[in-house]
């Protein structure tokens, strides 16, 4: 069997070697693809065609994809937490070392100087003192979203000699277990803003966390305090940054994320998205949207999906595997496996995962799978996708 994979973005080639050209079709421009690899493209406006089984972001946000409305097809949407933490958090931390040494002030003080000789020399001796610095240790950093990039970031910044505190409810125990013992747990973000020196965001944009840097947050802060966002320009009141910035309240903003109220404004470093703009980041991205592509196109397995629920069963050689996505609802694995008992197949091995609205359901069965069977079980009211992986005899 050949799968077809349509990239909709140029596509590091380290990831793309993962899909061997034996089983594999890759293209810009192919008919009837199997899935679609992207980083920036929009797909709210894409029609999908009935041949896509999949979608991999090769990057962390999803915010370009219509995750909703492909849920509701039966098409899970892989992505690749982490793939960019280390390349996001040398940012913040290049970020906190710039302002904290005035770099780019300085730089730009140099840049103007018109001097030469023992004039340029004594200029350089005598505008120094305006570009007097401070040092990391010591200082609080508050991070807000516990991630793979937030927890990167704490550790990296406690190493630095920082006194760090996160916020994060919904941590994982995973990452939990990664960050370091003397990172503080601050009990709310309004605590956490009020005592920081630095506040880093690292929360994926959603209905929570739109403006969740808002005015009253920013006023409670320390003066002279430092903002960094590199996680979404929503999650961010610009107005609210800018009034804080007027008034003292805020010392500078750094983003990644230039707009026409930003640019221009002396104490807003903004950034042309740049934090996952590294080739092992866009390696690590690709490399990991490919293994979890064809994971699931050749076994159905899910990880990492910001849709679907994780779901993996080892393959049992010489039985023919069948993927069900449907409503999670009562009754529909009785449903299935019922149609396959009346049908007189032997069921070797059964997974059974959910996610919010959506349940999916592996089964391993012999002998080898009809097509009426399959049109049986697409019929079950509630059931959105049924794929048929064939045998795994040759495979394992």
């Amino acid at each position: 069997m050949t799968f077809k994979i349509q990239t909709l973005n140029s596509i590091s080639t380290r990831g793309l070697e993962r899909l061997p050209r034996e089983r594999y079709e890759v293209a810009s421009d192919i008919g009837e693809p199997d899935a679609l690899i992207v980083r920036s493209a929009n797909l709210h406006d894409t029609e999908f065609g009935d041949s896509i089984k999949a979608i991999g972001r090769a990057g962390a946000g999803v915010n370009n994809i219509p995750v909703d409305a492909l849920t509701r097809r039966g098409v899970p949407v892989f992505n690749a937490p982490g793939a960019n933490a280390n390349a996001v958090k040398e940012l913040v931390l290049t970020g906190m070392l710039a302002v904290s040494r005035h770099i780019i002030d300085a730089w730009c003080y140099v840049e103007s100087l018109e001097e030469t000789g023992n004039d340029l020399k004594k200029k350089v001796e005598a505008g120094k003192k305006e570009f007097k610095g401070t040092e990391l240790p010591g200082r609080k950093l508050g991070v807000i979203g516990l991630g793979a990039v937030g927890v990167n970031i704490s550790n990296a910044a406690h190493a630095l000699g920082m006194k760090v505190q996160g916020f994060d409810p919904g941590i994982t125990i995973n990452n939990a277990w990664r960050l370091h013992a003397d990172v503080d747990e601050a009990l709310s973000a309004d605590s956490l803003f009020a005592g920081s020196d630095f506040v880093t965001l690292h929360v994926p944009l959603v209905e929570a966390t739109e403006n969740l840097v808002n005015s009253k947050r920013l006023a409670s802060m320390q003066p002279n305090s430092v903002l960094l966002n590199f996680a979404r320009s929503e999650i961010v009141d610009e107005d609210a940054v800018l009034d804080a910035l007027d008034n003292g309240n805020l010392r500078y903003y750094i983003c990644d994320f230039p707009s026409e109220k930003l640019r221009g404004h002396s104490k807003v470093i903004a950034l042309p998205h740049l934090g996952a703009s590294t080739d092992e980041a866009e390696d690590n991205s690709a490399i990991m949207v490919a293994d979890e592509l064809s994971e699931y196109l050749e076994y159905g397995h899910i990880r990492n999906s910001v849709n679907f629920p994780e779901a993996v069963m080892p393959p049992n050689p010489g039985a023919h595997r069948v993927a069900v996505v449907n409503d999670n609802v009562p009754n529909m694995v009785g449903q299935i496996t019922s149609i396959l008992a009346n049908r007189g197949y032997n069921i070797a091995d059964l997974l059974n995962k959910s996610k919010g609205e959506i349940a999916y359901t592996l089964l391993d069965v012999d002998p080898a799978i009809e097509n009426g069977v399959l049109d049986e079980l697409q019929a079950i009211d509630g059931v959105l996708r049924v794929s048929y992986l064939g045998s795994f005899g040759d495979r394992v």
